[in-house]
């Protein structure tokens, strides 16, 4: 695919970081594709994005959908707190299901990547400052994510 058709996003306040979650919703991504930088202040994130905006409408029967290769990063982070992550198991899968926001003292608050199976990394952040970039073409693959109604 052409490099018109990456993807990049930034977020700098509460309703941009909703349309980047939705752009994020069921990204794969390893432990070990994690990547905090406390002296700079950054959480890096390697991500499998599947390619929502790319979904074939209709009712055939032989369907094909896309991930790319996503960078996903967030500045200003002060803190990283995470919870039901292995950070040994390097390559053990996690899958993204959302990106929340909750305000602290302006424009400071936590920003909360939730992902299956009740894991979630927390970030002390002084402001919304993110950034999305896919970083090559798509692949095809036959799966599309599903999610158990509870």
């Amino acid at each position: 695919m052409a490099s018109n058709d990456r993807l990049r996003l930034m977020a700098m306040d509460e309703e941009d970081l909703a349309i980047l979650s939705a752009h994020v919703q069921d990204a794969v991504l390893k432990v070990g594709d994690i990547t905090w930088l406390p002296a700079e202040k950054r959480l890096v994130l390697a991500l499998n994005r599947f390619a929502w905006e790319a979904t074939p409408s209709g009712k055939g029967l032989s369907r094909s959908y896309e991930r790319r290769r996503t960078a996903l990063h967030f500045e200003r982070v002060e803190k990283v707190l995470s919870h039901g992550i292995d950070k040994s198991d390097k390559e053990a899968v996690l899958s993204l299901l959302a990106i929340s926001f909750a305000a602290g003292e302006a424009p400071s608050g936590e920003v909360t990547l939730v992902f299956a199976g009740d894991a979630t990394l927390k970030l002390a952040v002084e402001c919304i400052e993110a950034q999305l970039s896919d970083l090559g073409p798509a692949w095809s693959t036959p799966n599309l994510p599903r999610h158990i109604a509870s």
